[in-house]
């Protein structure tokens, strides 16, 4: 029923179980297969989403952060407070905090903190990363798993009861059987797509930084000048 040229509420409604109801069918029909699958999805799921939000640059990298340390040096207010919230602020600034907290040991000293600091922030970004791609490596595998123990069941049961074989309930048995492949491969390509991505902009991320925390050292030894204005080195 339409109204105005639309479906009725309770229409969309009705469509949207059925939907459901299919999807719980096709479900069923993949057999227990089906339920690592699932989880590896809604896992994967996860990851995304986190990474996504925490890989963000406005956050990893914020922009004119290096100029608002050399205000903080220049002006002498660079104070313990100011490091420990500077380290606190965003992986970057936990990079620069430690290169500045040893910056009067010497130029090797500096990078040597700094490349520690970096270690350990690479960490926290590629958290979880190595997790997706086993998901994405893993799922095909598992849909591919259960289209064989479907296709056993089948020709088992065939071969069990001494049936002649039907074409039709045949065609019926291995379509059930491949769910649980095309499931897997629904799983497996949007987390490989996601992991490289994933990937590249962490790699990303760790130039830029990489980028920054040299300036900080040729700065704060001396051998570079900081325009201001700009907030960049």
């Amino acid at each position: 029923m339409t109204l105005f040229g639309r479906t009725a509420p309770y229409g969309r409604v009705a469509n949207f179980f059925e939907g459901i109801r299919t999807v719980w069918e096709l479900v069923k029909s993949g057999g227990w297969m089906m339920l690592p699958i699932i989880l590896s999805s809604i896992a994967a799921m996860a990851i995304v989403a986190e990474r996504l939000w925490t890989l963000r640059a406005s956050r990893v990298t914020p922009p004119h952060l290096l100029g608002q340390v050399w205000r903080w040096i220049k002006d002498k207010q660079l104070t313990s407070d100011k490091l420990k919230a500077l380290r606190a602020d965003s992986p970057l600034g936990e990079i620069l905090a430690a290169g500045l907290a040893n910056s009067r040991h010497g130029r090797e000293i500096m990078k040597e903190c700094i490349e520690e600091a970096a270690a350990r922030v690479i960490h926290e970004l590629e958290r979880y990363i190595n997790a997706l791609g086993t998901i994405a490596a893993m799922a095909p595998l598992l849909g591919l798993l259960g289209t064989v123990l479907g296709m056993i069941d089948i020709f088992s049961a065939f071969t069990g009861s001494g049936m002649t074989t039907n074409a039709a309930v045949l065609a019926g048995g291995i379509s059930k059987a491949l769910i649980t492949t095309a499931a897997g491969l629904m799983v497996g390509i949007p987390a490989v797509f996601f992991h490289r991505f994933l990937q590249r902009r962490i790699d990303e991320l760790v130039v830029g930084m990489e980028q920054e925390a040299i300036k900080l050292v040729e700065v704060v030894q001396g051998d570079r000048d900081v325009d201001l204005g700009e907030g960049k080195a």
